[in-house]
């Protein structure tokens, strides 16, 4: 992974585990790891330009079938669109700095 891809997915990680947190439990750091499986779905649709409703869609469809929730439609709306404005900034910052070889 490039260091841009690298800083996409830490901030896609942070913020299913301290905004999205279907099950609460972003103050306990044991469960820092809790939705570790679904983060490299979520980095994919970033990378595939998927819209917010596309990103919600996958969230919520989490809840339903792997947690047993029934998940708010807004927040998850709501999370897509702080990931994919988490997106565009890191975007920005990575199209200032110096060419860097990808690794």
């Amino acid at each position: 992974m490039n260091p841009a891809d690298k800083d996409l997915y830490q901030r896609a990680d942070e913020v299913l585990h301290y905004v999205w947190d279907p099950i609460g439990v972003a103050s306990t750091p044991a469960a820092r790891d809790e939705y570790h499986g679904y983060l490299p779905q979520v980095f994919h649709l970033l990378k595939e330009n998927e819209t917010p409703e596309a990103i919600a869609g996958y969230l919520e469809s989490i809840a339903v079938k792997r947690m047993g929730f029934n998940p708010s439609r807004e927040h998850a709306l709501q999370v897509a669109a702080l990931l994919l404005e988490w997106k565009e900034v890191l975007a920005e910052k990575y199209r200032k700095l110096p060419c860097q070889v990808n690794s």
